[in-house]
């Protein structure tokens, strides 16, 4: 696995890179790739930190692992690839968006506009088999994205979190919230925002609200 990731990014991590859990993770992810198919490519594994350097993060939003179909997957949190239609979750974010600030649903559902806004579009877990839903979990990707909550709720502040759904909720269960803004609701997945746990949330624009009052420029979602 090569680490083509940001530099910032890799000065901030350089002593989790030099742990035996990610010589382990690494070790595993270039045997994975080499025997199987997995997603992202090997290029966008670390997509997330290459759109959006440490010191311009200004939202995380935390997903669990990559999509697993064919030529989804990109290395940012729920989203695709242009010219891939939008799974589920990604168009109940559109609908809300939508809903909360008349923004009109777009025809891709890549979301590298976000992260180069100083979106950081995290999943926990960076790679996955071919449609093995979860298939790498486990292997020490979840310490490696902890640490990066971590170093993020320590050193920067002003930085606005959104936690959707029970899993990401744990996920971002220390965050220092004297220094940073958590919103959490439920999953935008259909089950839990057809049972009204994710619509009407408002987390876009109370995410905007919230920079400006930091001033900090807002997300053009």
């Amino acid at each position: 696995m090569h680490l083509n990731i940001e530099e910032s990014w890799k000065e901030q991590l350089a002593t989790e890179f030099n742990k035996e859990y990610f010589k382990n993770i690494t070790n595993f992810v270039q045997s994975a790739y080499a025997t199987g198919t997995c997603y992202p490519p090997a290029s966008e594994i670390f997509s997330a930190f290459n759109h959006t350097p440490f010191s311009e993060v200004k939202v995380v939003i935390i997903g669990q692992d990559p999509y697993h179909g064919l030529g989804q997957a990109n290395g940012l949190c729920f989203s695709v690839a242009d010219g891939i239609a939008h799974p589920p979750s990604l168009k109940n974010i559109f609908k809300e968006l939508h809903h909360q600030l008349a923004i009109t649903i777009p025809v891709s559902g890549n979301l590298e506009r976000w992260a180069k806004q100083g979106v950081l579009l995290l999943n926990a877990t960076l790679t996955v088999e071919a449609h093995q839903a979860g298939s790498h979990q486990k292997k020490g990707w979840e310490q490696f994205t902890d640490a990066i909550i971590a170093k993020i709720s320590e050193e920067r502040a002003g930085v606005v979190f959104l936690l959707w759904g029970g899993f990401a909720k744990k996920k971002g269960a220390k965050i220092d919230t004297t220094r940073h803004l958590v919103l959490t609701s439920g999953h935008p997945s259909p089950l839990s925002a057809n049972r009204g746990y994710w619509f009407g949330n408002n987390h876009f624009k109370k995410t905007n609200e919230y920079l400006i009052e930091k001033e900090k420029a807002p997300i053009k979602w």
